[in-house]
């Protein structure tokens, strides 16, 4: 005399789904705020990598004798080759609503975004241009107007100096990302920030 037995196989019960789809929201909320802050990070870095870049570039044109135009005086003698810093350049991009929560393409036309200035002045003046989009407005500023004035903690320059900044608003939610390096004349040198600083605000 035989016997059979069928075997039924168990199906997952409501509370076991509703279980797993609610670990499973958990893990992909942790996820997406993870992936957020990593790429916050990563263009913030951006903005600390280019803030040093443009500040060894102001340093290296300083550091370079340059011939100042004059008129030779009756004896024939004339002033030594000088050191100078390249004067302020015109903020790129020039509106800082072009980078609120977006890249903005500097422009590569003659006289526009790093391409304006002179040999004396701004962005042509330091020799640096990116051509990448960028999150950040980028500024190098002599003798006032700095974007970290006002701001907590910031080191101003004094005297003869100049301030690289970089201003962003990442989720373009009123708040303002603020990087900046000083540099000062002393003694015929740059002396730099040993930092650079950071500042985030609400607006």
């Amino acid at each position: 005399m035989s016997s059979t037995t069928s075997v039924r196989g168990r199906g997952f019960t409501l509370i076991e789904v509703m279980i797993v789809i609610a670990i499973v929201s958990v893990l992909a909320a942790l996820a997406i705020v993870g992936v957020r802050s990593y790429l916050a990070t990563a263009k913030t870095a951006e903005a600390k990598q280019i803030v040093g870049a443009i500040t060894r570039t102001a340093i290296a044109q300083y550091e370079r004798e340059r011939d100042v135009s004059q008129i030779l005086a009756a004896t024939g003698v004339v002033s030594a080759n000088t050191h100078l810093l390249c004067t302020s350049a015109t903020p790129v991009p020039l509106t800082f609503t072009a980078v609120e929560g977006t890249k903005y393409q500097p422009s590569n036309a003659p006289g526009v975004d790093f391409n304006s200035g002179s040999t004396l002045e701004g962005w042509q003046c330091l020799g640096f241009s990116i051509s990448q989009p960028i999150y950040f407005q980028y500024s190098y500023q002599v003798g006032g107007s700095y974007v970290s004035q006002g701001l907590p903690g910031a080191p101003l320059p004094t005297g003869d100096g100049f301030e690289v900044g970089a201003v962003g608003d990442l989720k373009a939610d009123g708040q303002r990302c603020t990087i900046t390096r000083i540099g000062e004349v002393r003694d015929g040198e740059i002396a730099t920030s040993t930092t650079i600083y950071t500042n985030i605000d609400s607006d």
